[in-house]
Parts: C-alpha cells; structure tokens; sequence
C-alpha cells in the first residue's frame, strides 16, 4: 500500500537540510563568539572577554537609543494590541459580511506591502504634518511603528478567537449579560494567552524595525538598530557584535514566551 509522499523520506532531505541550517545558524553563532573577543577585530580572535558588553554598557549613546527604543516599542506594543483585538472581535465575532476578505487584507497590508514602500509613504505622510505643525517629536515614530505592528497582533489574537468555544458566549448573552460583561468575564479571560503573544510578537518586531525607523525618524532620535547601522557605516567593532547578541537573546526570550502561550489551552 503506497504511504503517499512525504518530502522528509526523500533522497538527500537531510543533507540540504543539515546545510540550510548550518548556512542560517552558523553567522549567528559566530557573531555571539566573537562578542566575547578581547581585540578589536570581528575576524580574528584574541581571547575572551566582557570587554565590548561593559563598552557597550557605559556607552551613553547606546544607553540613549536603547531606551529610547524600548519607550517606542512598548507603545507601540500597546497601541497595535489595542487595535488588533478590536479588529479581531470585529472580524469573527459577527456574522460573515460583504468585503470582510478585503478588511482582513486591509489589515495584514503591512504585511504584503514591501516595508521600504509603507516607510517612504509614512515619509510623504508625515513630512506634510511636520511642515504644517512644526512638531518633531517620537509621536511619529509610536504611531508608524504601532501601524506596521497591527498585523503582527492581529494574527496570534484572531487564531486565539477562532479556536475558542462559542457556547460560554451565547450562555452568558443568553443570562442578559451586555457585550461588554460578555467580553470581560467570558471572552478575555480565555484570550489572554493570544493578546499576551500578539503584544510580544509586535514589541519584538517594533525593536528589531530599521527600514521604516530610517525613514520616519528626526535628528537625534536613533533607536539602537538605527544607531547599529550607522556605527557599521564608520567603525566596526565587537561593541556591535554584543548589542547585537543582547537583542539576539531578548529575542529568542519573547520567541520561546509566544510558543508556550499558543499552546495553552483554553
């Protein structure tokens, strides 16, 4: 009896898989490696120390862009969670409606989008309210990155919704209780663990963001990738190689914390 086809039994899988993974992971663990270097070159190594973390710790501009990028990451976190629930409520908790596949396209464009095409649009659009308000400040920056980071909330929170059970709602609407007691005592308490992934995936994703950061940003409000990028533009040092190691395992972190949340139950 043919067992159908199944791509891990085929001749050379393991082979083209072993090199994938070694072609993806192999830079970033010489990147972690030599983070620890004591010279000052990324290629030859010189012996291990904390040298370029303590470097990088009492760098004031790092320190400047690292909080900076945490304020704007945290905001934006909330802003885009806010608004992905909202948009996941509104999208499977109503009956099916003319256009719903075009506002679930609106809503994960940024996805579909190449991000250079949404920065400099963002560019356009926040030139034109700077000139005519005379106002630079990060609100630019929260509200760009809060845009971009929607769909990233959206996702895990409306996965959440369409896998929970429907009956305690209806119970709950059928005792006389209003939208709002519904949602509050049946409905989040049950999707919490998706609003908890989707707030880590868009906080993750608003740290790591250069390409729209670069575009929508003023004078002197580098946040750390930014600030990275035009450190490679000059001098390159290890001091580079441990702020990106720092972020590497902040990321693994808040990767780890989404998986175990998706597969708590309801």
């Amino acid at each position: 009896m043919s067992k159908g086809f199944n791509i891990s039994r085929q001749t050379g899988f393991t082979t083209i898989a072993m090199i994938c993974f070694v072609l993806l992971y192999m830079p970033i663990i010489l990147l972690v490696i030599y983070s620890f270097n004591a010279g000052t070159s990324i290629a030859i190594w010189e012996g291990f120390s904390w040298r370029w973390y303590q470097s990088a710790w009492e760098n004031d501009r790092v320190q400047e862009a690292t909080i900076r990028s945490l304020v704007i990451a945290l905001w934006a976190s909330g802003i885009s969670t806010t608004c992905a629930v909202l948009a996941a409520l509104a999208t499977t908790r109503t009956r099916k409606f003319k256009g719903q596949a075009m506002v679930f396209a609106m809503i994960n464009q940024p996805l579909m989008v190449p991000e250079i095409v949404t920065a400099v649009a963002l560019l356009i659009f926040f030139a034109m309210i700077k000139v005519a308000t005379g106002y630079t400040g990060l609100a630019y920056l929260i509200i760009a990155h809060s845009a971009f980071c929607i769909p990233f909330a959206y996702l895990p929170i409306r996965a959440r919704l369409q896998g929970m059970d429907l009956s305690l709602e209806q119970a709950a609407a059928d005792l006389y209780a209003t939208p709002f007691q519904v949602f509050r005592r049946v409905t989040l308490p049950q999707l919490w663990p998706g609003i908890l992934a989707g707030a880590m995936l868009a906080f993750v994703i608003s740290l790591d963001d250069v390409v729209i950061t670069e575009f929508v940003k003023s004078a002197g409000q580098d946040t750390l990738p930014t600030y990275m990028l035009g450190q490679l533009r000059r001098v390159v040092t290890p001091e580079i190689n441990a702020i990106s190691t720092v972020l590497l395992g902040i990321s693994v972190i808040f990767v780890i914390a989404f998986t175990v949340l998706g597969k708590i139950k309801n």
